[in-house]
């Protein structure tokens, strides 16, 4: 099983440790991808800081974001998982799992990132800024960047499992299954119930997903189909209703009531 996360906006500075080294994270075969981006990224932010946040979409008070990310090469980094923030990551809350569940995360789970297309809970990693809807000069839209580099990576971290996808729609566009994908591909949606009437709330979504992978790591089964994962994810106390099968996948809705 893999199971595909979105990036934070938000993310905690790590205050000391290595600089970056591109060549130590993991799916190598992101690496010259991941120098095209850092190099564009670095360019604009060393140059007019105006522009660098007009390009990144930052407000008046975050022109620091611009520094930091002029800084990358040399920054500290540290575990993806400490430096990726925000609700997802704090229902998560990977620091507190238990030997086997974090275990588990090491193999089962990767960030999918604007920067570094993918990486591993445990890849050392500087914190940064760069969404996923960014254009940066001389080298286009970082979303066609990755559609161009990630499938290998994918297919490789995947192997024969189930990929259980949660990205946000954002980040869907970096990288689409291929249709000899589809039977082993699962998408969650999490809905938020209010007597009859059923919607998308982003801080419920974000929330059961990071709990959703969480239980998922701890429980240790490793579902191969959607219909699979589904059982689990009753057996763990969710309510879920399974979509028709599709060209793109098996979307599971995971229905919730409260926080």
């Amino acid at each position: 099983m893999l199971i595909l996360l979105p990036p934070s906006e938000g993310k905690t500075a790590p205050r000391r440790g290595a600089p970056l080294d591109l060549a130590g994270l993991s799916s190598p075969v992101l690496t010259d991808a991941r120098e095209r981006v850092l190099t564009a990224l670095v360019g604009l932010c060393s140059g007019n800081a105006a522009e660098a946040v007009t390009v990144l979409g930052l407000g008046p008070s975050q022109a620091d974001l611009v520094e930091r990310n002029a800084l990358l090469r040399d920054a500290a980094t540290a575990r993806a998982d400490r430096v990726y923030s925000g609700v997802v990551y704090d229902a998560l809350d990977a620091t507190t799992l238990s030997a086997g569940a974090k275990r588990r995360a090491g193999t089962r789970v990767a960030v999918v990132s604007s920067l570094f297309g993918m990486v591993r809970l445990g890849d050392r990693v500087p914190a940064y800024r760069l969404s996923g809807d960014v254009s940066l000069p001389g080298l286009g839209p970082v979303a066609g960047v990755w559609r161009e580099a990630l499938a290998p990576a994918v297919a490789e971290a995947l192997g024969r499992g189930l990929l259980v996808d949660l990205r946000s729609t954002t980040y869907v566009a970096f990288w689409r299954p291929e249709r000899d994908l589809a039977a082993r591909t699962a998408t969650v949606r999490v809905l938020h119930e209010v007597g009859d009437t059923r919607k998308v709330v982003s801080h419920f979504n974000k929330a059961t997903k990071g709990r959703i992978v969480r239980a998922l790591l701890e429980d240790g089964r490793d579902p191969r189909t959607p219909a699979a994962l589904a059982e689990v994810l009753r057996d763990l106390g969710w309510t879920v209703e399974v979509g028709e099968p599709t060209a793109k996948g098996t979307q599971l809705d995971v229905v919730v009531s409260e926080l």
